[in-house]
């Protein structure tokens, strides 16, 4: 390393990953601007369409105005604009279950289906309890959110 760098980096208090400004700038000309519109229209009324049909299209198009070497760039810009203005994705969080695992549990107070013995008001809960892999299944009666109650629970 040279020592003047040596110097700039010993007496700036940051890292040298941090004095590198972020670039909001092009270094060059964008090549589809004058038929990006054209792009979007077609974008819009079919999202699933590939950037390589696309380019293709252009190229049709505009015969010997877009070359080959051009391609990349448009496919960066086709997924600039699926990322931000593009239809929403299906998120999906698929849940694997492992046998003898995780198991769901939940206190659940019943009090208001006003349940009576002999005239006199039933306050009560259920403490249920699912495995996730069988979905086999567990309710025990309780009358409070206790640790016992947790744990007889689960041990049914």
């Amino acid at each position: 390393m040279d020592e003047k760098t040596a110097r700039h980096y010993r007496n700036d208090n940051r890292l040298p990953s941090q004095r590198k400004k972020p670039r909001d700038y092009r270094t060059r000309i964008d090549p589809f601007a004058d038929v990006w519109n054209e792009v979007q229209i077609r974008l819009e009324a079919e999202p699933r369409l590939q950037a390589k049909t696309l380019f293709q299209w252009l190229q049709d198009r505009y015969p010997g105005v877009y070359p080959d070497s051009t391609r990349r760039t448009f496919e960066r810009r086709v997924r600039l604009w699926r990322s931000t203005e593009g239809p929403d994705k299906a998120v999906i969080f698929p849940q694997v279950h492992h046998p003898a695992r995780v198991a769901a549990s939940d206190f659940t107070v019943m009090n208001t289906l006003n349940v009576t013995i002999a005239g006199v008001s039933f306050e009560h809960m259920l403490f249920h309890c699912v495995l996730t892999y069988s979905n086999v299944e567990s309710v025990s009666l309780c009358f409070s959110e206790s640790f016992e109650a947790l744990s007889e629970g689960i041990q049914k």
